[in-house]
Order: structure tokens, then C-alpha cells, then sequence
């Protein structure tokens, strides 16, 4: 291969290009920035030995040796490694041993007869060490740092403190609570200060990851405008009483097809079908209630609601209706197709939270829910795709002048007294504006009609 005949300007740019992507990707690591972080405290620690170090400048030699192959070994380690948490805590311990014998040169390296104590230089290496390991933002490296470092320090206080008692008798306490001890406290402060914000902080971080893993538990039921209404303060799921429509959608012969299915067949038109119904009724803000097998239950008026939730709802059936009738599942060896039934009802519900034990369900019931039912079940006696009760009708004007429906009156259902009015479209009826629509084969009912309570059933035709 001729590499000097590959290596033209254009690829040379593109290379450039790649090593400064890299770069950039390298630079955003969370590992390389704690890295840089951590380079920038030991060279100031560095610096600040240095210094302010005078004659202690032998002892520190060694130490800061060790100290920087032990940072090196760590920074190897935390590249190859990915177990970040272990890494933090080897650092947390280092780090409290270095500043330990900082403190240690400061306080005992002097004999009793010489000046000790804290210098300006030295005084800023644990808190240059406390705000580094702060910045991990996690309150048990932060407490573990600062308890050794706080402890080495009144230890070493205090045995300075013993040794000019033994020198002078009662210069124990005077020494003791001397202006090292006030630094030692404040130290001590402003860790506890420090470690409380890094509490605080990851308590917002487990509320925020908690109310993020429950919107998307929402998102996965409710319309974006649904779930934005939950989120609102105030907003009550305890069980209320509302008007509110219901949908029940269910495939026909389903279940014969889930005999002789294969199972990754039957779980990829589960997925497909639960996908259409829920993204059409989330398109119309909807509610999924539940799935049933091949059976989805919608609500339009859960959690609150209102005035357009019987428009919204016969809409999406409208368009469900379309969009199920073309709707041909994907990888499937017969290329097995589906017809649906459709059933909607509007009236009085109760939702809300409904607590059983263990699991708790986000849903309603009442009548109506079970009449919605019941007219889904018609579908497949009257051959139609969708069934409508009259009570619905009554809040939708506009869609009963669409024309394609056949009225039917005091139709009885099962498990039910009073017989109510309904309305279905015939199968392969498509919605208005269609090539192939087909005209009401019954005149459309005035509002009063729709709104009467017929009593007496009347046989199917």
C-alpha cells in the first residue's frame, strides 16, 4: 500500500477532524474531567509545599513522591477500571492520608521548644482537598475524607498538647484550645456544610430520577397533555366522580390466531396492534386505561374532565376505524390480517386511584364503563366496526353529519335492564371524505330522539 498516496490533503483534514472528535469526546468523559480536577489539586498542593515548606522541605520530599506515584497508579487504575465508586473512595482515603501528613510536618514535626503550627500555605491544603472531594457531590466520600482528616488533626492537637504538659504542667488545655484548635473546628464546619449540600443534592437527584421514571410509567398510559395535568400541583387521583367516554377495541378471532402462533409472532402484532390504538388515542388526549390481551379500554375524560371528550372520542374511533382496517401486521408467515370492533359510550364514571393491597390500579368503572363494553361485543352480531351509543351521539353534532350510520332503538345488552339506542357503521365503511362512503340507511335522529330513554326492545334485523 502506497501511504504516501493515501495521505493526500483531504484525507489528512479528515484525520485532523477524527483525532479533534476524539479528543472532544475524551474531554466530556466524566473520568477525564475529575482527572484534569484532580491534576489541578496536586499541582497547587505541590505549589503550596513548596512554598511555604522552609526547612520542612526534607520531610515532604519523600511524601510527595509517594504520594505522586500512588496518584499515578490510581489514575491508571481509574482509566482501565470502570468502577468509578471504588475509585473515589481510594482517592477519598488518599488524599486524607497526604493532608494528615501535612498537618503531622506542621504540628509534630517541630520539637516543643520551636515555633508549630498551621502556616498560611499549609492551612489551604485540606481545604483545597475538602473542595475537591466535594465536588464528587456524594455525602459518604465527603464525611469519610473529613472524619479522618478532622480526627488526625485533634489527635495530633492533642498530643502536642500532652507534650508541653509535660514540659510545664497545666499548659495542656491552653495549648489544646489554642487557634489550631478554632481552625480544626472550622474545617470540621465547613465539611458538615459540605457534605449537607451533597445530601441535599443527591435527595433533588433520587426525586428527580423518581418523577422521571413515573412520568414515563404515565407516558406509556396517558397523553402528553394527560400527563402534564398529573404533574400539576394539586392534582387529586383520589376516586372522583365525572362524565367521561369509553372505548373498548378488541381484534376478531384473535384468539384462534394465538393458538398456532408462534410466541415471537403473537408478541410482535401484540406490540403493533397496542401501538396504533395507543398512539391514535393519545393523539385525540385519551387515556389508556388497560390492555387485555388483544383488548384495550381507553377513557377521554380521565383524570378531569371535559366539554370536547365525546368529540375526541367518536373522532379517534372514527379514525381507528380506518387505520385498523389497513392495518396488516409485519413479519407474520400466513400474512394474517385482523378485523376489529369498536365500542363507545358516554356517561357518568368514578376514577381515580382504586387501592387493592399490593398493587394499586389508576382506572374507572360505573355503568358505563360496562355498556361500552357490551357495545363493543355487538360489533360482531351486527357485522359493523363500530358501535356508538346515542348518549354519545348527543355531544357529537358534528360527526352524526358524516352520514354511514344505521340506527338502532331500545336495543337490550346483556346484564343491563334498560335498553338503550345505539348507532354502528358497517364493516368496510370508511369515514367521510372517502371514495366508497356509504349513506345512513336510516334518516338521522333528531337530538330529542337521541336523548329519549326507549324502553322496549326491538329484535335484530
Amino acid at each position: 500500500m502506497n501511504v504516501l498516496a493515501y495521505l493526500h490533503a483531504a484525507n489528512l483534514r479528515q484525520l485532523l477532524v477524527n483525532i479533534r472528535g476524539i479528543a472532544l469526546d475524551l474531554g466530556t468523559d466524566l473520568r477525564m474531567m475529575s482527572l484534569y480536577l484532580r491534576t489541578a489539586a496536586v499541582l497547587a498542593a505541590v505549589a503550596l509545599i513548596f512554598v511555604g515548606s522552609g526547612r520542612g522541605i526534607l520531610f515532604f520530599m519523600p511524601v510527595l513522591a509517594v504520594y505522586l506515584l500512588a496518584c499515578a497508579l490510581l489514575s491508571a487504575l481509574s482509566l482501565w477500571r470502570q468502577d468509578p465508586p471504588a475509585q473515589q473512595l481510594n482517592w477519598a482515603i488518599l488524599d486524607a492520608v497526604f493532608v494528615t501528613a501535612v498537618l503531622y510536618q506542621h504540628i509534630l514535626g517541630a520539637p516543643v521548644a520551636q515555633p508549630h503550627g498551621l502556616t498560611t500555605a499549609s492551612l489551604v491544603i485540606p481545604f483545597l482537598f475538602l473542595s475537591h472531594v466535594g465536588m464528587t457531590l456524594r455525602g459518604r466520600l465527603i464525611v469519610l475524607f473529613s472524619s479522618l482528616v478532622f480526627c488526625a488533626w485533634l489527635v495530633m492537637l492533642a498530643a502536642m498538647a500532652w507534650r508541653h504538659e509535660r514540659e510545664a504542667p497545666g499548659a495542656f488545655w491552653q495549648v489544646f484550645l489554642s487557634l489550631d484548635f478554632g481552625l480544626a473546628l472550622t474545617f470540621g464546619l465547613t465539611a458538615m456544610s459540605t457534605g449537607l449540600l451533597a445530601v441535599d443534592h443527591q435527595r433533588g437527584r433520587r426525586e428527580t430520577l423518581r418523577i422521571d421514571r413515573w412520568r414515563h410509567n404515565l407516558a406509556r398510559f396517558f397523553s402528553p397533555f394527560v400527563v402534564a395535568e398529573l404533574q400539576e400541583a394539586g392534582r387529586s387521583l383520589s376516586l372522583q366522580r365525572r362524565p367521561a367516554a369509553i372505548m373498548f377495541v378488541d381484534l376478531r378471532d384473535f384468539t384462534s390466531y394465538a393458538e398456532h402462533a408462534s410466541p415471537a409472532h403473537l408478541a410482535h402484532v401484540l406490540t403493533e396492534y397496542r401501538q396504533v390504538v395507543a398512539g391514535t388515542v393519545f393523539a385525540f388526549g385519551g387515556t389508556v386505561d388497560k390492555f387485555i390481551g388483544d383488548g384495550v379500554m381507553a377513557v377521554f375524560g380521565q383524570p378531569a374532565a371535559r366539554d370536547d371528550d365525546a368529540e375526541q372520542a367518536l373522532s379517534c374511533a372514527l379514525a381507528l376505524c380506518d387505520r385498523l382496517e389497513v392495518w396488516k401486521p409485519f413479519q407474520t408467515d400466513d400474512h394474517v390480517t385482523f378485523q376489529a370492533g369498536i365500542g363507545v359510550h358516554y356517561g357518568m364514571v368514578i376514577g381515580g386511584v382504586l387501592e387493592s393491597g399490593s398493587h394499586d390500579e389508576f382506572t374507572v368503572f360505573g355503568d358505563a364503563v360496562n355498556v361500552a363494553r357490551r357495545l363493543e361485543s355487538l360489533t360482531k352480531e351486527l357485522g359493523a366496526t363500530l358501535v356508538v351509543s346515542f348518549a354519545l351521539l348527543a355531544r357529537t353534532p358534528k360527526a352524526r353529519e358524516t352520514g354511514g350510520w344505521i340506527f338502532k332503538k331500545g336495543v337490550a345488552l346483556t346484564g343491563r335492564r334498560i335498553p338503550i339506542n345505539i348507532a354502528y357503521r358497517p364493516r368496510h365503511l370508511k369515514t367521510a371524505g372517502s371514495s366508497n362512503e356509504v349513506n345512513a340507511v336510516t334518516p338521522v335522529p333528531s337530538s330529542s330522539m337521541l336523548r329519549s330513554d326507549v324502553r322496549s326492545p326491538i329484535a335484530f334485523t
